[in-house]
């Protein structure tokens, strides 16, 4: 994951935000993806992914990778934020970029924002990859997530660091790969707090079921078998809801995909950019 220190470039949202991301690859080149990551965490969580993708694509693609609103090295304005509201920062970000469109592909709550740009801005989505990611979070989600926000205002984020490592990691990869889950949790303490109890309360606000079927582009879902968070039963009405979509679920794995299985995301990006090739 970055460090504070690390560099970014910067782009203005259409309300004067700065929105910080990376890009990696041929900036001009034809095939492009937009990745968006999880709650709390940075355009970094990416970093597994965009080697393999990058190794793999060459300069035959443009990888972009981003910090979130309330995320990051971005502007982290003391305002409710919602999933339309990021998208349009997407949306900012592929203007500033000249991007007439891209491949989208996110992690949790980068799904969310992910599908709800493609239903905003279905001329612009080339692709969807929803990897552990609902639509919905249920009639539960405002209450639910309102508590977790709630919780880091008055305890500090240290209060969820327990929570999130099990949401986030199945044991063995969390006994296995103990630098991946220390780099997410020093990401995940830096936030701010404001802008942490914003994006949960997005996330239990949001409800993205009426643009399922009307996505016209390929997509893939991806889910871990032991998913917590958003398990197989919300990735199987993505599926279900989205015309010709592809569904994955991972054995073993959690909630965090693309560190548990970048070869596994890669492998479903590198399908979405074979899917757009075919279709000319």
């Amino acid at each position: 994951m970055s460090k504070p220190s690390d560099k970014l470039l910067q782009a203005r949202t259409r309300d004067g935000q700065t929105i910080a991301y990376s890009l990696t690859g041929n900036p001009d080149a034809p095939l492009r993806f937009a990745l968006t990551h999880s709650l709390a965490l940075d355009h970094d969580f990416w970093a597994p992914v965009v080697a393999q993708l990058s190794a793999a694509l060459g300069q035959e693609a443009a990888i972009l990778t981003w910090d979130c609103r309330g995320h990051g090295q971005s502007s982290k304005p003391r305002q409710a934020y919602t999933v339309e509201q990021f998208a349009g920062d997407l949306a900012d970000l592929f203007d500033h970029l000249k991007w007439p469109d891209a491949i989208l592909a996110g992690a949790s709550m980068g799904g969310c924002i992910s599908l709800a740009f493609a239903g905003l801005y279905p001329q612009r989505t080339k692709g969807l990859g929803l990897f552990d990611t609902t639509a919905w979070y249920g009639a539960d989600a405002p209450k639910q997530w309102a508590e977790r926000a709630d919780k880091a205002l008055s305890d500090g984020l240290t209060a969820l660091v327990g929570f999130q490592k099990i949401r986030w990691f199945g044991d063995d990869f969390r006994d296995n790969h103990a630098d991946v889950v220390d780099r997410c949790l020093d990401v995940f303490l830096r936030n701010d707090l404001e802008a942490y109890a914003a994006s949960c309360r997005m996330l239990g606000a949001a409800d993205l079921r009426a643009h399922l079927p009307k996505i016209r582009v390929p997509t893939r879902v991806l889910v871990g078998a032991e998913d917590l968070a958003t398990p197989v039963a919300m990735a199987q009405v993505l599926h279900q809801g989205i015309a010709g979509s592809t569904l994955t679920i991972v054995p073993d794995a959690r909630h965090l995909s693309p560190l548990e299985v970048p070869d596994v995301i890669v492998g479903e990006l590198r399908a979405l950019a074979e899917a757009n090739l075919v279709q000319g």
